[in-house]
């Protein structure tokens, strides 16, 4: 394989610097699906080898604060705080680019009922409050009437790690539930009041389609993956909707046309008739001055790629792809990083 990447740095094919380069990156799981097919694609491109670990947005915003990876992924933007913490500990800001947008789907295991229930906000932040234990609980029944909803425990699944996905979760209970609010509100991670924890989306979706009667909240991908039924949620608009790329890029629109100068837009709970309530924005999250220089070219060059090329992937693997005036202020932020002071 050297000899063969060699022939081609000598004829100009491909760099020797690129065929050997490697970044490494960490956090999100819900960016894994799309970010695999990224990486295996743009080295066969490229030669640039990009390996990534899915630990969650809490653990890839702690590693790129170290400094022990060139980028973390995170589908909750950072707090004033982890940015002034960033700040300390690199020297230099953070820069948050959109990567992909997606839905989290409201699964379930119930064999008997199928496909498609219906929840509205109230009553699933009641669910995650233990408010409403039972499948046949009255509230659910009535959103229901041609389901056969079996008087059966709810078993309620979480993670239990720092996640962005669970950002975009409590987020929208948060403004859907005023007690929800109140008692636990909008955060990476929280004191859950009831339910089973599990590491990773992976997890999650693992404790779901092995319990008769579990609930909890993946990326649509996961559930695609696992075979899982997921609900029909209830919008702003009063309508039920299924997460899909289109119900999810409708909950963006508005938000695209709006985006903050720092691109840190939540977007749960977005009004229109077609928009998904609980989908967000997923961003990579890097250093506005990276240090080495070859790291900096290699991994600005790949976002790029990733934010305009990339996003022709997106609704294969059940993501929706960003609008194209954000895929512009990406470019933006991206044109815009340093090494050591100087442009690239």
């Amino acid at each position: 394989m050297k000899k063969v990447l060699l022939l081609l740095a000598l004829f100009g094919v491909v760099s020797m610097s690129s065929a050997q380069l490697q970044l490494n990156g960490a956090g999100s799981t819900f960016d894994y699906p799309i970010f695999s097919k990224w990486f295996d694609t743009y080295h066969k491109m490229t030669g640039t080898e990009i390996n990534y670990a899915s630990i969650g947005s809490g653990g890839g915003i702690h590693q790129v604060t170290e400094g022990t990876v060139d980028f973390g992924a995170s589908d909750a933007p950072l707090t004033p705080e982890q940015m002034s913490d960033f700040t300390k500990a690199q020297g230099t800001d953070i820069v948050h680019i959109p990567i992909i947008m997606g839905g989290v789907a409201i699964t379930y295991n119930l064999p008997s009922v199928g496909q498609g229930i219906k929840l509205d906000g109230t009553t699933l932040a009641d669910i995650y409050l233990g408010k409403v234990t039972k499948w046949n609980d009255p509230r659910i029944v009535k959103m229901n009437p041609d389901k056969n909803l079996p008087d059966k425990a709810i078993l309620v699944a979480h993670r239990s790690e720092g996640s962005g996905t669970t950002f975009i979760f409590t987020s929208y209970l948060s403004k859907v539930s005023p007690d929800w609010a109140k008692q636990c509100g909008t955060s990476i991670a929280i004191n859950w009041p009831v339910g089973i924890g599990a590491k990773g989306t992976e997890g999650v979706a693992g404790v779901i389609a092995q319990t008769e009667g579990a609930i909890g909240y993946i990326e649509l991908a996961y559930a695609k993956q696992n075979n899982l039924p997921y609900c029909l949620m209830k919008n702003q608009a009063g309508k039920f909707v299924e997460v899909n790329f289109n119900t999810v890029s409708a909950a963006a629109a508005g938000a695209a046309a709006h985006m903050p100068k720092d691109l840190r837009a939540v977007i749960t709970n977005s009004p229109g008739k077609n928009s998904y309530p609980i989908c967000g924005f997923s961003w990579v999250v890097i250093p506005k001055d990276i240090k080495n220089r070859e790291h900096a070219q290699a991994l600005v060059k790949f976002l790029k790629w990733g934010v305009t090329k990339g996003q022709e992937n997106a609704t294969s693997l059940y993501y929706a792809p960003l609008p194209k005036s954000v895929q512009k202020l990406d470019l933006e932020k991206l044109n815009a990083i340093t090494s050591n002071g100087k442009k690239l």
